[in-house]
This record gives C-alpha cells, structure tokens and sequence, in this order.
C-alpha cells in the first residue's frame, strides 16, 4: 500500500475557502480513507444520493468492505479534521464494467473503478468534486498497475466528469433497478514522468 503522505500534491495544504474569514484560513488535508472514516462516507453518501436517485452506489457495509480491501484506492478531503468529500475506488480486470463491479475488488486488475464522489451538503458549490478528482487522477498516476480509470454516471453528470477529463464510452452495462448509466473512462499516463517529477 502506498502512503498518500508520500506524494508532494497529497500532503496537508492550507487553501483558503469561501467560508473562512480573511484573518483565518482551514487546515486542508487530503488522505485515504480507513475503515474508521466508514460511517462519515456513509452520512455524506446517503445525503448525497438519496435525494436525487433514491439510492446510495454503496451502503456502509460495501464501504467498510472495501476500506478494509483496497484503502489506498480511495481518497478523502479533510477540513479541520471533517471529511467533507471522498472517492472510494477498488481495482478492476476487464475492459468495461459489468454488475460484479459493484462489488468486487480485482487485485491484479490495471482499471481503477471509482465507485463514488461526494461533497457534503455545505461545502458544495465551491469546486471541491473538480478538485479531489484531479488529486486522485494524479494520484492514480504514481500507482504502477494502473492503467485508466473507469466510472458510470447518470446521463445529467457526464457534462461534468468530462470537465475533469473523462471520455464517455457509451451505455454502461450495469444497471440498479430501472436507473441506466453512461460508463466513462480516463487514462492514467505518464507513469515514469510522474514517477520522476513528483517524488512517487
């Protein structure tokens, strides 16, 4: 597993936010997530997505389960110690998505599968989503196996995953009750630039 701390644009940072005063700033850390950060995700997630789905990509039990599997796939925006956005991911070996990507982890899989993004309620609106996808994308970078990421979405967020780089590849072949999803990727490039110009 590799230590975010490690990485040059994944140390603590101090940004200045929309909320703070002039005279203060918010302590800003961005780290993966462990098993202890489940329930925050969770709260984040359910408000997130229950309100314009009906339903949560992953409920706290597939949050812990891949917490505990793949921890180094995910990553979360800490604000004073409050998570107030994550990506969680898991590696997966095929070259699109099928239902078992829902839930399973392949280990020797090149494709990383992020599962979900989320702001909380009172940090949206402020470009936090754009900001925590380009850390990750960047983190991705510095992994050797990975080779691409890969996501699904409803049709009203590709305008937004493609702000961030990501090419659509058409109907995605998961499907959750009667919601269908547009599957996107991102190549991961540069392995050895990166490697060689960011301390990875």
């Amino acid at each position: 597993m590799l230590a975010l701390s490690a990485l040059p644009f994944l140390k603590p940072v101090h940004l200045r936010s929309p909320r703070s005063s002039r005279r203060g700033q918010r302590r800003s850390e961005f780290r993966c997530l462990s098993p202890e950060d489940a329930v925050s995700v969770f709260e984040i997630e359910r408000e997130a997505f229950i309100s314009v789905s009906g339903d949560c990509p992953l409920h706290l039990d597939e949050i812990r389960h891949f917490l505990n599997l793949c921890p180094e796939l995910s990553l979360g925006w800490f604000e004073e110690g409050r998570l107030v956005a994550f990506i969680i991911g898991s590696l997966w070996d095929q070259d699109r998505l099928s239902q078992a990507a829902l839930t399973l982890h392949k280990p020797l899989g090149t494709a990383v599968h992020i599962h979900v993004l989320a702001v909380h309620r009172t940090f949206r609106q402020q470009g936090k989503g754009s900001i925590l996808m380009w850390r990750y994308l960047q983190y991705l970078r510095c992994l050797p196996f990975a080779r691409r990421a890969l996501l699904m979405c409803e049709d009203f967020l590709v305008p937004f995953y493609q702000k961030c780089g990501f090419e659509a590849l058409g109907p995605c072949q998961v499907t959750v009750g009667d919601m269908a999803f547009v599957e996107m990727q991102h190549p991961v490039r540069g392995h050895a630039f990166m490697r060689r110009n960011s301390g990875c």
